[in-house]
């Protein structure tokens, strides 16, 4: 049960994660293949662009 009061916590990790859920979802359902490749995936989660920032 909710607390009275309105206060809410919001986790900022899980709602990271159930956003890049939704966008793997969204790619998924829009490709012409049955899966996604590792490539597509990687893109879709823009993990080459977070390496690259780490590495600057």
């Amino acid at each position: 049960m909710a607390p009275v009061g309105g206060t809410a916590v919001q986790d900022h990790v899980a709602l990271a994660e159930i956003e890049l859920c939704g966008e793997l979802i969204i790619a998924a359902s829009a490709a012409d293949v049955d899966r996604l490749s590792l490539a597509s995936i990687d893109e879709v989660l823009k993990v080459a662009e977070e390496r690259g920032a780490c590495a600057d």
